[in-house]
């Protein structure tokens, strides 16, 4: 125990507690349900991804510390990736970095960009470790919520512009959209990139679920259009593609200077990780075409297969554009409280979900909404939608 009154926990993260994936995931261990909250795979990916990773580690390649920005094979990779699908050409020596998975990404971003006081504006709800980096960073969040509409949740555009203050620093833009599904079209893309140059504003793009798009819609980086180059940084990420979300690979892709300033951050995080996975991640992301068509196919189904039983047991359900999230409203089963619900649901259907609320600012706004992962086996989910229906 300390003498000291003064709390231990520092005013910055004093309103982060436990996540509520912790608190969920546990509950899922304590009743035996079904956990459909935490949004990782129960199979893993690509066997020859897989074999390269114990091919790299029986080679001695990566057992120990990796070049700081990334080993050679994976910054390639990631720069012809970007080539590849998007036209995006970067050098793999000063405008890749190779990240902790994701997260990272988005700490180092924040804190190498940001100074105490800068506004950044995000999407509420907004994947939880956002509002968390940009308090340790010193900043200030202001969230601009999506609003459901026609069955999707959907950016106001007005909302956005009235926002932007003469203290705002930078947007933190997620496209596909965890946890509503949503998918910028190019119309508000063009509308971000439009106020991100009149403002002279930076752009953090969090495109972890740049494969997972479905019917018509489809992924744009922002970094594609007129004047957003050398103001963005994209942060992609192997976990969501290739269903190895333990080895914690993901990268920042930006302007060398952007780079420079990102690195300066990361360096004093992890310093380096993942090494002997960095090497089976290059082989990943040159998979034909047909890997990433197939892995979207068949979380196409498993959406559409969960989405059907989710709206069966009575909930309003918003069918996402993209990611393996399905959002849904509760009121149509008499409930408003999603913590309250999903506390419950464990021992009341065997199914464990996630309250959105905890990914708003504005806590009420979330209240009613519940989200569910279906990036797991098929006969889970099917088991899963089995239980639910005695909401019903």
């Amino acid at each position: 125990m300390t003498s000291s009154s003064r709390p231990l926990l520092n005013r910055r993260l004093a309103e982060f507690g436990t996540t509520i994936f912790a608190e969920m995931s546990a509950l899922a261990v304590r009743t035996g349900a079904i956990n459909l909250g935490q949004g990782f795979p129960d199979t893993d990916g690509p066997e020859e991804v897989r074999e390269a990773a114990v091919r790299a580690l029986r080679d001695g390649r990566g057992n120990q510390y990796p070049p700081g920005p990334g080993v050679p094979e994976l910054r390639t990779a990631i720069a012809a990736h970007q080539q590849r699908l998007y036209g995006l050409a970067h050098d793999p020596d000063t405008e890749v970095l190779v990240t902790a998975g994701a997260t990272e990404a988005i700490a180092a971003a924040l804190l190498a960009l940001l100074e105490p006081g800068d506004e950044v504006i995000a999407f509420e709800p907004y994947y939880d470790s956002y509002a968390a980096c940009i308090a340790m960073a010193g900043g200030t969040r202001v969230p601009v919520t999506l609003r459901p509409q026609d069955g999707a949740f959907r950016l106001d555009l007005g909302e956005l512009r009235a926002a932007v203050t003469d203290r705002t620093r930078l947007l933190l833009i997620n496209t596909p959209h965890n946890p509503t599904g949503t998918v910028l079209t190019r119309e508000e893309l063009t509308a971000i990139a439009e106020l991100a140059v009149e403002r002279d504003l930076l752009v953090v793009t969090d495109e972890v679920y740049e494969h997972l798009v479905f019917d018509d819609a489809e992924h744009v980086p922002l970094a594609t259009f007129p004047g957003m180059r050398e103001r963005t940084v994209t942060i992609g990420s192997a976990g969501k593609t290739f269903s190895f979300t333990g080895w914690k690979v993901g990268w920042v892709t930006a302007a060398p200077e952007l780079v420079t300033a990102v690195r300066s951050a990361k360096q004093f995080l992890t310093y380096v990780a993942s090494g002997p996975f960095q090497y089976a991640v290059a082989e990943a992301l040159a998979l034909p075409d047909s890997y990433f068509a197939a892995f979207r196919a068949d979380m196409l189904a498993k959406r559409d297969l969960l989405a059907a039983g989710l709206a069966d047991a009575g909930f309003e359900v918003f069918r996402p554009a993209g990611t393996y999230f399905i959002t849904t409203d509760i009121r149509p089963l008499g409930e408003s409280d999603g913590f309250a619900f999903c506390r419950a649901l464990p021992e009341r259907a065997g199914v464990v979900a996630i309250p959105n609320a905890v990914f708003y600012d504005h806590r009420e706004a979330g209240a009613p909404f519940v989200r569910f992962a279906f990036c797991k086996r098929t006969g889970v989910l099917e088991e899963a939608v089995s239980r639910l229906k005695s909401l019903a």
